[in-house]
């Protein structure tokens, strides 16, 4: 197999356009790939936990040939400003200054990847009725009764103080420690080496990670998952990995069920829960076809309306 991938070229020939906004408090770093503004629908794209707006750097630009696309650091990550504590309520309402700094039309698009599909979810749950639908890439809900909290780690563990990440002397021997969570094949060591170095920062006395290791300290997650999915007011969709390792991406069968069999669930074959390191062409195909089905019930009328004008 080739360590460079065609599409990781393609990605990192199609660097996108950066920019900030101010949100509560803090400065909310994230870039736009594709048309000018209003010249196309508008896609917002949420990263995971420890993450950063680079997980999409190989997706955002091929969903840029038909929309426009911004992609951001959540605060506590990547290259957004880190805050003394974090919310749900607080990351949706970054989100959705990002879709309006970025100029993503009145009903743009969220997709959101594992801990970015809870975010995702407060998103819609908020700003519901201003988007057009809402992927859940990799994320499920669960039933009530099984729920786990995921966050609240300082109260959990009998913290008083954050944790601190570790500074390493050099930057192979940070590199070295880089792992995804959960941990999957990666076939490509080029890209695994990029993702790496993506991911830290030098500081004094060597390199760090760049997320906060606070960030899951007092945010709680909330019970209440469950019910904020089933009260949505717009679309929603689920993208899985056949392989996917991620204990939230397991109740696939529980939201189709409780959907009566409706609810879109699409899986990618023979990925894992970072599937958009191994087949981002077919995730990005995935999205575009919910994306694009959802533009065409928007549009039934007017396309009916011009077939009926054909001779």
């Amino acid at each position: 197999m080739s360590e460079v991938p065609h599409w990781f070229e393609f990605g990192l020939a199609h660097p996108g356009m950066p920019g900030d906004v101010v949100v509560d408090g803090a400065r909310i770093h994230y870039e736009t790939w594709g048309p000018e503004p209003g010249a196309a629908p508008g896609v917002v794209l949420i990263h995971g936990s420890n993450a950063h707006l680079s997980w999409w750097r190989f997706v955002a630009p091929y969903l840029a040939r038909k929309y426009r696309v911004a992609a951001l650091d959540l605060s506590g990550n990547g290259a957004s400003d880190h805050r003394e504590r974090y919310s749900g309520p607080q990351l949706a309402d970054e989100v959705w200054g990002v879709c309006e700094a970025a100029g993503l039309g009145p009903r743009p698009f969220v997709i959101g990847h594992s801990f970015g599909g809870f975010v995702a979810l407060e998103t819609a749950h908020r700003h519901g009725a201003q988007l057009a639908g809402v992927i859940f890439n990799d994320f499920t809900v669960r039933p009530p009764e099984s729920y786990v909290e995921w966050g609240l780690r300082a109260e959990r563990e009998g913290r008083t103080e954050p944790r601190k990440l570790r500074v390493y002397e050099d930057l192979d021997t940070a590199v070295g420690r880089f792992r995804l969570m959960p941990e999957q094949p990666m076939p490509h060591p080029a890209v695994h080496r990029w993702l790496a170095e993506q991911s830290l920062k030098q500081v004094e006395g060597g390199w760090t990670w760049r997320f906060d290791p606070g960030l899951f300290d007092h945010l709680e997650m909330g019970i209440g998952q469950r019910d904020k999915f089933a009260n949505l007011v717009c679309r929603s969709a689920v993208v899985l990995g056949e392989h996917s390792a991620d204990d939230g991406a397991r109740s696939g069968p529980y939201m189709r069920e409780i959907t009566r069999g409706l609810l879109p669930i699409l899986t990618i074959p023979d990925t894992h829960h970072h599937m958009m390191f191994e087949e981002p062409l077919a995730l990005t195909m995935a999205f575009e076809g919910l994306l694009d089905a959802w533009i065409a019930e928007d549009g039934r009328d007017a396309m009916r309306a011009a077939l009926a004008e054909l001779d």
